[in-house]
């Protein structure tokens, strides 16, 4: 594809721009040429879809997720989302399916190949002709295993400034720091003793930007999964991707100079392809992410919207999340917020700081432990440590257990219908949609706290389960499945739709769509009533039940209910 003269020179302008604070003058006259000479040669996308509407619904899952004996799991997944899911997900985010060392995939060997073990890259593009696909670019860090780190440690010319070595005796204690392990780790060299800069784990060596070769890297490996499908690319753990001594060393003006400059390569050569930025940090700071509104992530993670959502079930009170939905700004028209409740990750705590008191934290602490979860911790890096992140199946986090089955299945599906109601695309994960609960020996057998929610299901006992009507898999299946599809129809939940929050009840969540649709969803476990006429005139029916209802409405305990006119 052969950019017009005039769309050289903006991208080539647009780079200049963007990276003038990151690179110096002689590095970019070296590295932009070459940018621009690869965008250049990429395929025409014309025929793609450009934004996202109230048809993007998105499942979160492995690609082995659920597996079946003697066949790729990638031809699993597909086949098993055909049969059981095809008519409401519209979008796979498979996480990180290269091959890898640790971390259960965020540790990658290589990025441009697909594990062995999940299939190849002919599964993945078999799989994005029948849904939008993301994928990760884990892009901060890459394993100790693989060939660029590899070369470096034997003192190849061409890795030497690909990672950062640093100074042990310096002082790290302004770095913000996701895990409790070490910031450096020691290395053996050709050139002798090193020490690496090691963000998340010794394993996982995070990536120099500074080097101008390693941004050219990435923005080739970005256009490369453009060709092999990808519709959205999630930019995992880009908070982190830029050094600097005193300082916290996350969201550096240099990391949104990164991100930018790569939306700009994107946006010239794959316009269909939205970033996505994953920073599991305040609220604030995650937004920042949006830029201008133009010019960086397409899409941000809502990190508050799980904690939220599981304090606002455990208390039976709507005041926080209301509170924090009537202060979100809306989006601007390309860019929009990624809405989830569970994912491959726990239930992060730093996105509720200044939202939920101290005290309300520990309520929530001690809800996931007596329901079978775990609380991991972060260094904080004067000795203390703090709670990071809840590790639970989100079905169990929701559960109350002095509760019947079917009441915990109301308490999950209201959880869950605040997910789809809200502006925004509705990312599942695969245990929601599938109903599983915490998988509690693969958590003693593996060791680490986030295994409890990463359970491989086996696909004929799934659909097994998913036959019997009365089982737990079923009924929230079915659930999601109504509501998905009613939610497709309906304009009002397109992401640029309006959405207006409405102070009722504390036993209630209430906003309306598109002025058109007003969403009441009953959090309690008592009958709430609501004088529909107060907060959106000329209601008629509602679109869950298919009920007609006018004036005063009692929404039963947990009940979801969509009115409109």
């Amino acid at each position: 594809m052969a950019l017009e003269q005039t769309a050289y020179s903006q991208v080539k302008k647009d780079l200049q721009q963007i990276l003038a604070g990151v690179y110096s003058p002689a590095q970019l006259n070296d590295l932009i040429p070459k940018l621009v000479k690869m965008v250049e040669q990429q395929p025409s996308y014309a025929d793609k879809k450009q934004w996202v509407d109230q048809n993007d619904i998105m499942l979160i899952t492995y690609g082995d997720s659920i597996r079946q004996e003697g066949e790729a799991p990638l031809t699993t997944l597909k086949a098993f989302l055909n049969a059981n899911a095809a008519d409401v997900l519209s979008a796979v985010h498979i996480l990180p399916c290269y091959p890898y060392t640790s971390d259960d995939g965020f540790s990658v060997v290589d990025y441009w190949k697909i594990n062995p073990d999940l299939g190849d890259w002919q599964d993945v593009l078999s799989l994005s002709k029948d849904y939008d696909l993301m994928f990760d670019g884990v892009i901060n860090h890459i394993s100790k295993s693989s060939d660029w780190f590899q070369g470096y440690l034997r003192g190849e010319e061409q890795y030497q400034h690909f990672f950062t070595e640093a100074d042990p005796s310096r002082d790290y204690s302004s770095v913000t720091r996701p895990r409790a392990l070490p910031l450096l780790t020691t290395f053996e060299t050709a050139h002798g003793t090193k020490h690496i800069w090691t963000t998340f784990s010794e394993d996982q060596i995070d990536l120099n930007f500074r080097c101008p070769e390693v941004f050219r890297k990435i923005a080739e490996l970005l256009m490369f999964y453009a060709q092999q499908g990808a519709s959205f690319i999630r930019l995992d753990a880009i908070g982190f991707m830029w050094k600097e001594l005193d300082t916290p060393c996350i969201h550096q003006p240099q990391t949104h100079a990164i991100v930018q400059a790569l939306r700009a390569v994107m946006d010239a050569v794959a316009p269909h392809v939205k970033l996505i930025t994953e920073t599991n940090v305040p609220h604030q700071d995650n937004i920042s992410y949006f830029g201008n509104g133009e010019n960086e992530a397409h899409l941000v993670y809502q990190f508050p919207l799980p904690p939220l959502t599981l304090h606002t079930l455990q208390t039976g009170n709507s005041e926080k999340i209301v509170e924090w939905m009537s202060s979100l700004e809306p989006c601007s028209d390309k860019t929009t917020f990624f809405n989830f409740l569970a994912s491959h990750d726990g239930i992060g705590v730093r996105p509720v700081e200044g939202i939920l008191s101290k005290v309300q934290v520990e309520h929530l602490l001690s809800v996931v432990q007596k329901n079978g979860g775990r609380v991991s911790y972060k260094d904080n890096g004067d000795g203390t440590q703090s709670p990071y992140e809840l590790n639970i199946n989100y079905f169990d986090a929701i559960r109350d257990p002095d509760a019947d089955d079917l009441t915990n299945l109301n308490r999950f599906m209201a959880a869950q219908s605040i997910l789809i109601s809200m502006a925004g695309v509705p990312g599942i994960y695969v245990h929601s949609l599938l109903g599983s609960e915490n998988d509690t020996e693969g958590l003693e057998r593996l060791g680490y706290n986030r295994a409890i929610n990463r359970e491989k299901l086996v696909r004929t006992e799934v659909e097994a389960e998913l036959a019997n009507p009365d089982s737990r898999r079923a009924q929230v299946l079915s659930s999601f499945k109504h509501l998905l599809a009613v939610r497709k129809q309906h304009a009002a939940f397109a992401p640029s739709a309006s959405q207006r929050v409405v102070t009722t009840s504390n036993q209630l969540v209430s906003l309306v769509r598109n002025e058109e649709v007003l969403v009441v969803i009953n959090i309690s476990n008592q009958a709430v009533e609501l004088v529909t006429e107060e907060v959106l005139e000329g209601i008629t029916r509602d679109l869950i039940s298919g009920d007609d209802v006018s004036g005063i409405v009692t929404v039963q305990p947990y009940q979801v209910m969509w009115l409109t006119k």
